[in-house]
């Protein structure tokens, strides 16, 4: 299968283009390498372009004449989302429309949408089913649940075959050290605190260690990246004429900040210094998975996706990735 892999050239849709040149597909990244990078882009023939562009998506699906698209090109920032909604909805919800138009112009039927587990907000049960009520409370959320809603109805309408998948917290980075986390500003827990472990940063912020769980800091569920790239290959057979489904892509378990703290200290053996700061608004204490679904309907398991593993790689990609960059430069 020829794919098209819309942000191909970013953290998740790198990792997926090495799994589906595993499995035998050929990735097409389409990328404007606005928060990827052309050095990820090494599994396939890559296309320079912007997903808001009808001109330059239609050149890049009649020059590959895919199979099929999977779509990660979107803004996915929710604090700069609060900021700038308008620009999250031309990107996550018009680019998704262009990319549709594109796709039935060109008689591409089948899609897998990258979405998260900020359509549901603050969840009202534990772990998050399917089936609980989608409340988003930014607009990074609200733009992901309304690509959801324009890929149900373009099912209804068009025959489209769709799959979301709503990711919890990506970790990690590909074992054989081809691809991994480099984003600008970063945003995330696990490299943040090892950036605080190699000198980048001179501490790693918490906030908030009053939270009602064990040890007081949020617990999240962290997902390896390798995991959710398998996902998105299982993903593609799992697209139905006509059909929407979504599900959860999760471990199914939790650490709390201050437990990645602590086992980034044992794995890296270096200093991480910790500075308590105040609650953030919307931060729920506890955000888990219930990854049953997926792992019955697509059969995916998070096999990589203990705490240490996703420490141990993510901590070897940076460290190898610095140096790589350190001897590019000299």
């Amino acid at each position: 299968m020829r794919v098209l892999v819309a942000g191909g050239a970013g953290y998740i849709g790198s990792h997926t283009c090495k799994m589906l040149a595993a499995a035998g597909h050929t990735p097409v990244v389409f990328d404007n390498l606005h928060t990827g990078h052309e050095w990820a882009a090494k599994w396939g023939p890559f296309e320079q372009g912007d997903i808001n562009d009808p001109q330059a998506l239609g050149a890049g699906l009649a020059r590959h004449r895919p199979d099929a698209v999977i779509n990660f090109a979107a803004l996915a920032y929710v604090g700069e989302s609060n900021r700038e909604p308008t620009r999250y909805y031309r990107t996550n919800v018009g680019g998704l429309l262009t990319l549709i138009e594109a796709m039935r112009a060109h008689g591409v039927g089948k899609i897998v949408f990258s979405s998260s587990c900020a359509t549901y907000g603050v969840p009202a049960a534990l772990p998050i089913v399917e089936s609980l009520r989608q409340d988003p409370i930014n607009p990074y959320g609200r733009s992901k649940l309304m690509g959801e809603q324009v890929l149900r109805d373009a099912c209804a309408a068009h025959g489209l075959g769709a799959v979301a998948l709503r990711y919890f917290n990506a970790a990690g980075a590909d074992a054989g050290g081809e691809a991994g986390e480099e984003h600008e500003p970063e945003t995330h827990l696990i490299p943040l605190v090892l950036q605080a472990a190699h000198g980048e940063r001179p501490h790693i912020a918490v906030f908030g260690a009053d939270y009602d769980t064990p040890d007081g800091t949020c617990i999240r569920d962290y997902v390896h990246v390798t995991d959710l790239a398998n996902a998105h290959v299982a993903a593609l057979s799992a697209c139905r004429e006509g059909s929407f489904a979504a599900y959860n892509l999760g471990a199914g378990h939790g650490a709390s900040i201050n437990e990645v703290i602590a086992r980034a200290r044992a794995i890296t053996q270096r200093r991480i210094a910790v500075k308590a700061e105040p609650r953030r608004p919307g931060d729920p204490p506890v955000l888990v998975a219930d990854p049953a679904l997926a792992q019955s309907a697509l059969d995916w398991k998070p096999e990589h996706s203990d705490l240490d593993t996703m420490i141990e790689t993510a901590w070897r990609w940076m460290t190898e990735h610095r140096a790589r960059a350190m001897r590019k430069a000299a």
